[in-house]
């Protein structure tokens, strides 16, 4: 499912700067932190992707006795 946005442009008399902002069902879901740095990635001129500079762990490998269908 995606969440439509519009791009943002805020001009002052001396710069210009761009917004994207994402809504807060996607914020919680990923679980972001306020201050949380991120690097934009330019895949292509219809992908712009949104990559953590340092990632939380992963939820399955915090238990490391996990395998599937309990194998």
């Amino acid at each position: 499912m995606g969440y439509p946005t519009k791009v943002q442009l805020i001009k002052r008399k001396q710069s210009e700067q761009w917004y994207i902002n994402f809504p807060a069902a996607i914020a919680r879901a990923m679980e972001f932190e306020p201050s949380e740095t991120v690097e934009w990635i330019i895949e292509d001129k219809t992908q712009l992707v949104l990559r953590r500079c340092d990632p939380p762990p992963s939820a399955l490998k915090k238990n490391s006795r996990w395998t599937p269908h309990g194998i």
